[in-house]
């Protein structure tokens, strides 16, 4: 973890502040569209090298970082999203998160059914278990939270790999062959409701791992594709078994201010289902940025361009 302001350095959190202020305060001025808006149009010439310190973080160190201490309550909810979005630009270029373009993601709860598989499960209360989601960063910034429940896991899928391989190395090689995932209903006219893609690959010497239990599961509804062998089986359980291992898995939860940076090719996350406020204006809120980074050696050419639209 790592804290986005020092109480100790008055001078150096003003300073944060007045910086943070006078970059919003000059888009605003501009009428600058949200999603028009570039590191440029952004400056962050103080917070800058903190950044650039998160950025190595994600890419040569853990692969995670949790950023605490940002005011949020001196915002309005429109001025968070400005924030939130400039600081997001130098970390990478957002990209689609659905097949609606959306640039800035809202997970809360929709009441949507969860059930109903055109449904992704953020925009529902419902336990989302390990999972890798679709650019080369992932963040989220907690705008306000739940009554109770909801904490963010996180877990090291080189980690799980390695266990794998200690535990069941015949099954290693399928991490490696094609599996089928459900789209569900994000596609094209005329495609497939179903892709084909593997659960790890190289890029060099560096192991990207892309896992949604459920959208293989899912994938089995559609009558041409076909059915999961016993062993596709035991290596998805295998999976989800060794992430949920409290040895292996780091818990969090979020304080409202809160920022989560993933590298989305080495960790996945998981979030507990949770109860929510009565009050509308209470109720659990994060918004949510997918990243194509400016600079990632193990990129993933599939995922950098997000989710297509319709």
């Amino acid at each position: 973890m790592v804290f986005f302001l020092h109480s100790d350095k008055r001078a150096a959190v003003r300073s944060t502040i007045a910086e943070i202020d006078a970059a919003l305060r000059s888009v605003q001025a501009r009428g600058i569209a949200l999603t028009e808006i570039s590191a440029e149009d952004f400056p962050l010439r103080t917070v800058a090298p903190v950044i650039r310190l998160w950025e190595n973080d994600l890419h040569n160190g853990r692969g995670f970082v949790l950023v605490r201490g940002f005011p949020a309550g001196r915002y309005s909810e429109d001025e968070i999203f400005i924030v939130y979005w400039g600081i997001g630009q130098h970390l990478g270029i957002p990209v689609s998160q659905n097949a609606d373009g959306d640039l800035l993601g809202h997970v809360r709860d929709t009441g949507a059914d969860p059930d109903d598989p055109s449904v992704r499960l953020y925009k529902t209360r419902r336990r989302q278990d390990f999972h890798t989601d679709g650019s080369d960063i992932i963040g989220l910034i907690c705008l306000h939270g739940g009554k109770s429940g909801g904490e963010s896991q996180i877990v090291s899928s080189v980690s799980i790999f390695n266990e794998v391989l200690r535990r069941r190395p015949d099954l290693v090689p399928l991490l490696f062959e094609p599996f089928y995932w459900d789209a569900h209903e994000q596609q094209r006219e005329g495609e497939a409701p179903y892709w084909v893609y593997s659960i790890c690959s190289y890029s060099g010497s560096q192991l990207r791992t892309f896992f949604v239990a459920w959208y293989i599961r899912n994938a089995q509804r559609h009558d041409d594709v076909p059915r999961l062998t016993r062993e596709q089986n035991d290596l998805i359980e295998l999976i989800e078994e060794i992430a949920n291992d409290p040895d292996f898995r780091l818990d969090m939860n979020f304080e409202v201010g809160d920022m989560q940076f993933l590298k989305n090719s080495v960790i996945l996350i998981a979030r507990g289902e949770y109860e929510d406020w009565d009050e509308p204006a209470k109720k659990r809120h994060l918004l949510r940025l997918w990243l194509a980074a400016h600079t990632i050696e193990n990129s993933d050419p599939l995922f950098r361009a997000g989710v297509r639209k319709k």
